[in-house]
Protein backbone atom coordinates (compact mmCIF):
# COMPACT_ATOMS: atom_id res chain seq x y z
CA UNK A 1 0.00 0.00 0.00
CA UNK A 2 3.07 2.07 0.86
CA UNK A 3 4.07 1.90 -2.80
CA UNK A 4 0.37 2.66 -4.53
CA UNK A 5 0.67 5.63 -1.90
CA UNK A 6 4.16 6.59 -3.00
CA UNK A 7 3.00 6.72 -6.62
CA UNK A 8 0.14 8.56 -6.26
CA UNK A 9 1.99 11.09 -4.58
CA UNK A 10 5.09 11.01 -7.38
CA UNK A 11 7.15 10.06 -5.51
CA UNK A 12 8.23 6.71 -7.31
CA UNK A 13 7.63 6.24 -11.39
CA UNK A 14 6.03 3.89 -13.53
CA UNK A 15 8.86 1.57 -13.31
CA UNK A 16 9.72 1.57 -9.89
CA UNK A 17 5.65 0.55 -9.60
CA UNK A 18 5.79 -2.20 -12.15
CA UNK A 19 8.99 -4.06 -10.67
CA UNK A 20 7.85 -4.10 -7.30
CA UNK A 21 4.39 -5.53 -8.38
CA UNK A 22 5.88 -7.84 -10.18
CA UNK A 23 7.67 -8.91 -7.56
CA UNK A 24 5.13 -8.85 -4.79
CA UNK A 25 3.86 -12.06 -3.27
CA UNK A 26 -0.22 -12.11 -3.76
CA UNK A 27 -0.81 -15.47 -2.33
CA UNK A 28 -2.16 -14.24 0.86
CA UNK A 29 -4.28 -11.88 -0.15
CA UNK A 30 -7.86 -12.19 -0.83
CA UNK A 31 -9.76 -12.90 -4.05
CA UNK A 32 -10.93 -9.32 -4.56
CA UNK A 33 -7.52 -7.67 -3.17
CA UNK A 34 -5.28 -10.41 -5.33
CA UNK A 35 -7.80 -9.14 -8.51
CA UNK A 36 -7.41 -5.76 -8.40
CA UNK A 37 -3.62 -6.57 -7.91
CA UNK A 38 -3.34 -8.47 -11.05
CA UNK A 39 -6.02 -6.07 -13.27
CA UNK A 40 -3.27 -3.02 -11.72
CA UNK A 41 -0.13 -5.19 -13.35
CA UNK A 42 -2.29 -5.39 -16.91
CA UNK A 43 -2.68 -1.79 -16.88
CA UNK A 44 0.76 -0.57 -15.99
CA UNK A 45 1.06 -2.79 -19.28
CA UNK A 46 -1.79 -1.50 -21.20
CA UNK A 47 -2.26 1.71 -20.05
CA UNK A 48 -2.16 4.79 -22.35
CA UNK A 49 -3.62 7.67 -20.01
CA UNK A 50 -2.17 8.36 -16.49
CA UNK A 51 -5.69 9.03 -15.61
CA UNK A 52 -6.81 5.30 -16.02
CA UNK A 53 -3.69 4.17 -14.23
CA UNK A 54 -4.65 6.58 -11.33
CA UNK A 55 -7.79 4.91 -11.42
CA UNK A 56 -6.94 1.39 -11.07
CA UNK A 57 -4.36 2.61 -8.73
CA UNK A 58 -6.71 4.18 -6.24
CA UNK A 59 -9.13 1.03 -6.75
CA UNK A 60 -6.21 -1.29 -5.64
CA UNK A 61 -5.76 0.56 -2.26
CA UNK A 62 -9.25 0.46 -1.69
CA UNK A 63 -9.23 -3.07 -2.35
CA UNK A 64 -5.76 -3.68 -0.11
CA UNK A 65 -7.33 -1.74 2.40
CA UNK A 66 -10.66 -2.80 2.90
CA UNK A 67 -9.21 -5.90 2.66
CA UNK A 68 -11.91 -7.34 0.16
Amino acid sequence: MTLLSHWLARHVGDEELRRDLAAADTSGLKGGARQAVEELRAELDDSKSKGDLERVVRETLEALALGT
